[in-house]
C-alpha cells in the first residue's frame, strides 16, 4: 500500500485521541437541551429558598437563556486563544493541559445541586465552553498535521464525527429512563470529566505534531522519528520534504499574528474563504432544525418526539460516516456544494411543509424527511469541511492565528444564532426557513465561485496558490491553475 495512504495503529491512535476534544465539544453543546424542565425546576427551588418566593417567569427565561449562551461565550474566548497555546506548549501538550478546564467544569456543574447554587452551573458552562473552545482549534490542526497529504480529508472529516457522536451520547443519556432525571442530571452534566480523564491517559501515547516539532522546534530528527512510526515505514523523505519546503517558506513569511493576519492583503482571499465556510455552517440553520424538531414531531403525533430527535442524531452521525468515505474521492469543494443545494432545497420543503401542515394533516410526515435531508446534507459538507479546511489553506506562519479567526466567526455566529432564533422564529413563523434558504444559496455562490480544491494537494501548493496571481511581478496563473482553485475565479 502506498505509505501516504497507509493506515497506521499508531495512525488511529493519534487522530482518535484528539478527537476526544471534538466528542466533549459535542457532549457539552448538545446535554443541556434534554433536562431542561429539571434544571428549570432546581432553579425555582434554589430561588424560593433563597428569597422565599417563585421564581418570577421572565427571571427564570432570563436565567435559562444565560445558562445556554454562556457556553458559546465561553467558546468564543476559547477559540481565540488557541494560537497562544500551540505555538509555546505545542498541539498535544496543549490539549492535554486544557483538560484541566474540563475537570473544573464537571466538578462545578457535578456539585451545583448539592450546594444549591446556579451560579457554579453557569460558571461551569462558561469554563467547559471556554475547553471546547480551544478543541475546536486544536483538533483540526493537530489531525492536519499528522495526517498523510491524500488522507487529510478523510481524518479531517472525524473531527465533525467526534462532534455529532458527542451531540448523540447527550441525547442518549439525556432520557429520564438514563440520567436526564431529577436525581441524576448533575452527573450527566458532570460526564464530561470521564472523557477528559480518558484523553490525559492516551495523549502521552501519541506524539507531538512532526510539522510542530520541524517548523517550530527546529527538531528535524525527533520529526523524522515521529513520521516513521505515524506512517509505518522508514521512507519518509517526500513528508519531510513537503515540510521543510514550508520551514523555508516559513523563514521568509514568519509567525503571522491575527493583527497581521487581519491586515496583510496576502492574507485576504484564504482568509476570507476561511470566516465565509465557518458562516455558513453556523447560519445553515442546522441547529434551527434541532430546535424545531421535537415540536414538528409531535404535531406528527409522535408518541415520544424526544427518540424522533434522537433518530435525528442518528442520522447526523451515519451521513458524517458517508463523509469521511466520500471527501477524498468526490473532494472538499464538491462534498460544499452538494451539501449546501441539498440543504436549500430541504429547507424549501420544509417551509411548504410546516405551512400546510394544519391543513394537509400528512405535511407533519414531509416535515420529518425534510429535516432528515437536511441534516443529512448538512454533514455531507458544511459539517465537517470548514473546520478542517482552513488548516489546508494556510501555511505554517499565519495557520494558528487563522484558525483562531475561524473558530472566534464560528463560535460568535453560534451565539448570534443562539440568542436570536426564538425572537425571528416568533415573528416569521413557518417561514424562518426561508431565511436559512437565501443565506444557503449564498454560500453556494460564494463556494463555486470562491472556494478552491484542496484535495490531495500539500499545504504549501494551496497557499501559493492564493498568493501566486496576487504577488507582483508573478507570472499569471495558467487557466488549469485557476480551474483547479475554484470555478471561474480569476481572482485566485
Amino acid at each position: 500500500m502506498d505509505s501516504d495512504k497507509k493506515v497506521t495503529f499508531q495512525l488511529l491512535l493519534t487522530v482518535g485521541t484528539a478527537v476526544i476534544g471534538s466528542l466533549q465539544f459535542g457532549y457539552n453543546t448538545g446535554v443541556i437541551n434534554a433536562p431542561q424542565k429539571i434544571i428549570q425546576s432546581f432553579y425555582n427551588e434554589t430561588w424560593f429558598d433563597r428569597y422565599g418566593e417563585p421564581i418570577p417567569e421572565a427571571s427564570l427565561t432570563s436565567l435559562w437563556s444565560f445558562s445556554v449562551a454562556i457556553f458559546s461565550v465561553g467558546g468564543i474566548f476559547g477559540s481565540f486563544s488557541v494560537g497562544l497555546f500551540v505555538n509555546r506548549f505545542g498541539r498535544r501538550n496543549s490539549m492535554l493541559i486544557v483538560n484541566v478546564l474540563a475537570f473544573i467544569s464537571a466538578a462545578l456543574m457535578g456539585f451545583s445541586k448539592m450546594a444549591a447554587s446556579w451560579e457554579m452551573l453557569i460558571i461551569g458552562r462558561f469554563v467547559v465552553g471556554l475547553f471546547s473552545g480551544l478543541c475546536t482549534g486544536f483538533v483540526p490542526m493537530y489531525v492536519g498535521e499528522v495526517s498523510p497529504t491524500a488522507l487529510r480529508g478523510a481524518l479531517g472529516t472525524l473531527h465533525q464525527l467526534g462532534i455529532v457522536i458527542g451531540i448523540l451520547i447527550a441525547q442518549v443519556f439525556g432520557l429520564d429512563v438514563i440520567l436526564g432525571n431529577a436525581d441524576l442530571w448533575p452527573f450527566l452534566l458532570g460526564f464530561t470529566f470521564i472523557p477528559a480523564l480518558l484523553q490525559c491517559f492516551l495523549l502521552p501515547l501519541c506524539p507531538e505534531s512532526p510539522r510542530y516539532l520541524l517548523i517550530n522546534c527546529n527538531e528535524e530528527n525527533k520529526a523524522k522519528s515521529v513520521l516513521k512510526k505515524l506512517r509505518g515505514t522508514t521512507d519518509v523523505s517526500s513528508d519531510m520534504q513537503e515540510m521543510k519546503e514550508e520551514s523555508r517558506q516559513m523563514m521568509r513569511e514568519k509567525k503571522v499574528t491575527i493583527l497581521e493576519l487581519l491586515s496583510s492583503p496576502l492574507y485576504r482571499q484564504p482568509l476570507i474563504v476561511a470566516i465565509v465556510l465557518q458562516l455558513s455552517q453556523q447560519l445553515s440553520g442546522i441547529n434551527a432544525v434541532f430546535y424545531f424538531s421535537t415540536s414538528i414531531f409531535e404535531t406528527a403525533g409522535v408518541a415520544q418526539p424526544v427518540y424522533a430527535t434522537i433518530g435525528a442524531g442518528v442520522v447526523n452521525t451515519a451521513f458524517t460516516v458517508v463523509s469521511l468515505f466520500l471527501v477524498e474521492r468526490a473532494g472538499r469543494r464538491s462534498l460544499q456544494l452538494i451539501g449546501l443545494l441539498g440543504m436549500a432545497v430541504s429547507a424549501v420543503l420544509m417551509t411548504i411543509a410546516q405551512a400546510l401542515q394544519v391543513q394537509v394533516p400528512w405535511m407533519s410526515y414531509m416535515s420529518i424527511i425534510a429535516i432528515f435531508a437536511f441534516v443529512a446534507f448538512f454533514e455531507i459538507g458544511p459539517g465537517p469541511i470548514p473546520w478542517f479546511i482552513v488548516a489546508e489553506l494556510f501555511s505554517q506562519g499565519p495557520r494558528p492565528s487563522a484558525i483562531a479567526v475561524a473558530g472566534f466567526c464560528n463560535w460568535t455566529a453560534n451565539f448570534i444564532v443562539g440568542m436570536c432564533f426564538q425572537y425571528v422564529a416568533n415573528l416569521c413563523g413557518a417561514y424562518v426557513f426561508i431565511i436559512f434558504t437565501v443565506l444557503l444559496l449564498f454560500f453556494f455562490v460564494f463556494t463555486y465561485f470562491k472556494v478552491p480544491e484542496t484535495k490531495g494537494r500539500t499545504f504549501e501548493e494551496i497557499a501559493a496558490g492564493f498568493s501566486r496571481p496576487a504577488a507582483a511581478g508573478v507570472e499569471k496563473a495558467s487557466p488549469e491553475e485557476l480551474n483547479s482553485l475554484g470555478a471561474g475565479d480569476s481572482e485566485l
